[in-house]
């Protein structure tokens, strides 16, 4: 069993069914082909999950994705900045290209933050 198997952190960073933590949930691995970093699978392929539970469900993640990107802002502030003691301007400019290069995976994660705030592992599911 993989570490961390049935917590909300395993799932989250996986991007594997919030329910199971069988099924995967994105159509694609890769979160760097554009025009498909957010399609997903309606349904887990595992334990058939109904990823969508109601219309415009993820645009709640927009809120999650604000923190993340600040997360990661400041993160980058912390070790510019501060640790390689770069100046303002390099500092600024190294937070937005963090941020640009990040973004599909910024995207995901707060779509997984956000589905695993609703749903909660179930081990009976896991074992089908």
């Amino acid at each position: 069993m993989p570490l961390f198997k049935g917590t909300k952190i395993y799932s989250i960073f996986t991007g594997t069914c919030p329910v199971c933590h069988e099924g995967k949930m994105y159509q694609l691995k890769n979160p760097y082909r554009l025009s498909q970093t957010l399609k997903m699978h309606e349904h887990c392929g595992h334990c058939h999950t109904k990823y969508k539970i109601e219309p415009s469900f993820f645009y709640g993640a927009m809120y999650v994705s604000y923190g993340v990107g600040v997360a990661v802002a400041i993160a980058t502030f912390v070790i510019a900045y501060l640790i390689l003691g770069m100046g303002r301007f390099n500092t600024f400019l190294t937070i937005t290209i963090t941020l640009v290069v990040l973004l599909p995976i910024i995207l995901r994660l707060s779509r997984n933050i956000w589905i695993n705030l609703f749903f909660k592992f179930d081990p009976k599911k896991a074992t089908k």
